[in-house]
């Protein structure tokens, strides 16, 4: 007990005073590496490891990191939901591979919800709907739209891929899919990359008509949504992966 501190202990407990100040002088915006640039500057040799290891052991943590990448949950066998892409979405041909997804739109009367369909051949939005409420009865009407407008024959086989949205994973959605011969194709939790083409579309339509944008009512908000997807994505907007060239000309070439 009456031991004097060692040289290292000594050290170590300065060393983390040293991140804690610079940790509170930036507001947790700063992770260990940045923390370390700052520590080098003042003239504290120190490795990134270190000082990771500091900030683990005091429980600090950067604004927007999270501790550990997560992992993706393997399915079980006999698991309904299952991958049946994995991440190809190349079709030949339209009416092969449907993907979706939902998104919300911040209006000043409270979130507009889209559920969208792509097809997968020529990236075009087939089919939407817009609703007050994220529930399943948006994605049934965006699905039941879609094969109203497409009419998809039933000499091939068509699947219909989705991230696990609750809204998607619902019974009544299935049995939608079931009664038009779709069979269902489920992301990985947690992994973006596997619903690719639908998160690259609502990407898009963020930062070309949501982001920066103030919708007065949801009115509005439906409107130019509306414009955006027919008028503008469908027809005009040129896609790289069409060989620059708008969906509805691709598929008027095709027929």
């Amino acid at each position: 007990m009456n031991r004097l501190k060692s040289n290292a202990q000594i050290e170590r407990e300065a060393l983390e005073g040293f991140v804690v100040e610079k940790v509170g002088l930036h507001k947790g915006r700063h992770g260990y590496r940045r923390i370390n640039r700052e520590l080098r500057r003042d003239g504290i040799a120190v490795s990134e490891k270190r000082v990771l290891a500091v900030m683990r052991r005091l429980g600090l943590q950067a604004k927007g990191t999270t501790r550990k990448h997560r992992r993706a949950k393997p399915v079980e066998k006999g698991d309904p939901r299952v991958n049946l892409i994995n991440r190809v979405f190349d079709v030949d041909a339209r009416n092969r591979l449907w993907v979706g997804d939902i998104t919300y739109i911040d209006t000043d009367e409270g979130r507009l919800c889209l559920a969208a369909v792509i097809d997968a051949w020529h990236r075009k939005v087939v089919g939407w709907s817009m609703s007050d409420r994220i529930a399943e009865k948006l994605a049934i009407d965006a699905l039941e739209q879609v094969v109203g407008r497409e009419d998809p024959s039933d000499d091939f086989s068509l699947v219909f891929h989705d991230d696990q949205g609750s809204q998607c994973t619902s019974r009544a959605f299935q049995r939608c899919l079931e009664s038009h011969g779709i069979a269902q194709s489920m992301s990985r939790p947690g992994n973006p990359w596997d619903d690719a083409v639908a998160e690259s579309f609502f990407k898009t339509l963020k930062r070309e008509l949501i982001n920066g944008a103030r919708y007065k009512s949801k009115d509005e908000a439906r409107q130019e949504v509306f414009k955006y997807i027919e008028p503008c994505c469908n027809r005009q907007r040129l896609h790289s992966k069409n060989g620059y060239m708008a969906p509805c000309d691709l598929e008027r070439d095709a027929a």
